[in-house]
């Protein structure tokens, strides 16, 4: 079998660092926040380009704290897509603001900047837009628009640890850019993990006391704040992987060129692109194809693990009609739904490995 994930692959491959780092932590009794989690904070806001990095516990969290340090709030309106995962719209609506969804780009499917405008109303007070699959959204073209218009840019990065926009890292190029450091991210914590970056002084001090029930200094509560912080554990564990992500980046995207070379001829299949500019780190390889279930089916049949990143728009799931939206708004965004099929990649993946899948891929297009 070739599994979508191997976690148990990675683990073995830095298993004496992680296994010293969390019983550091152990015997230091810094269980929650702490040294571990400040040195990695120090590390990653320099790994991203930015003054500042502040540890939560979840991608979602750290969303929820970016917004509301941005001054969004109720009555507020955020833009962002609907082709992403739901901890996006919901961070916004944690807010009490409300998302006002726009299409993607079917190119790259990210935001599509050309239906900014047209959404903009006298409530709008942020754009959102998703760092989808490993890939940056057109960020010139969308802080553009956000400086015309007086708005504030908050990156969803929480698939694009690494990537790059004409030089840029994630998140260095909004007001501040979050992280998310679920398991299966390319950066993955040991369970839950996220991470705010940001070049504002003022922003990174407001999320500081935001993750922290709202205290300057101990039992100093000037704001309402949540119980946001992210576990020692944790931040010693994302330490020590750190080091090793630009390695991993560089085997994933080694790993996304040789299916590209190898499914470059396949029928009714497209093939994700790499915009001009951009280093794409490849939290998945989500491929195209109108007959997505019966293939996913074939490749499950012959023992190879895909994903489906993700089956339904926001606009369309139960828990979020009340945003008023219906099928056929965003039709790129429902395509896309409807035809992504992500394949097995991860560092640890080996060539015969990726050259299996792909033959497997290309035998079901040629009967298709």
């Amino acid at each position: 079998m070739i599994p979508f994930l191997d976690l148990k692959a990675q683990y073995q491959s830095i298993k004496p660092e992680i296994d010293a780092a969390v019983l550091g932590v152990l015997a230091s009794a810094q269980y929650v926040l702490g040294d571990e989690v400040a040195a990695f904070e120090r590390d990653f806001a320099n790994y991203c380009g930015t003054a500042h990095a502040i540890a939560v516990n979840t991608g979602t969290s750290a969303l929820h704290l970016a917004l509301l340090a941005a001054g969004v709030g109720p009555g507020d309106e955020v833009i962002t897509v609907p082709f992403t995962f739901v901890a996006s719209v919901s961070a916004i609506t944690y807010t009490g603001a409300t998302p006002v969804l726009i299409d993607i780009d079917p190119a790259t499917l990210t935001m599509d900047p050309k239906l900014i405008e047209a959404a903009i109303t006298p409530r709008t007070k942020a754009i959102l837009p998703v760092h989808l699959y490993g890939q940056m959204a057109d960020m010139d073209a969308i802080n553009v628009i956000a400086e015309k218009h007086g708005l504030v840019v908050v990156e969803d990065a929480a698939q694009a640890h690494g990537a790059e926009y004409f030089g840029s890292r994630a998140g260095s190029l909004g007001l501040s850019g979050c992280f998310s450091f679920y398991p299966g991210k390319n950066l993955g914590a040991c369970g839950e993990g996220g991470m705010v970056v940001t070049n504002d002084d003022a922003q990174a001090k407001t999320i500081r006391m935001l993750r922290d029930w709202g205290q300057s200094k101990r039992y100093h509560h000037v704001l309402k704040g949540f119980n946001y912080r992210m576990e020692g554990i944790q931040g010693a564990v994302l330490k020590v992987k750190l080091r090793y992500l630009e390695e991993w980046t560089e085997k994933r995207r080694a790993h996304a060129r040789n299916y590209r070379a190898l499914l470059a001829e396949a029928p009714h299949i497209t093939l994700p692109a790499e915009a001009e500019g951009r280093r794409h780190v490849w939290h998945v390889f989500a491929l195209r194809s109108a007959e997505r279930d019966a293939l996913a089916r074939d490749l499950n049949a012959q023992g190879i693990q895909t994903g489906l990143h993700y089956p339904i728009p926001v606009h369309l799931q139960e828990a979020h009609a009340d945003l008023g939206y219906s099928e056929g708004d965003f039709p790129h965004s429902e395509q896309a739904a409807r035809e992504v099929l992500s394949l097995p990649l991860y560092p640890e993946l080996t060539l015969s490995q990726v050259e299996e899948v792909a033959q497997a891929v290309k035998e079901f297009a040629y009967v298709a």
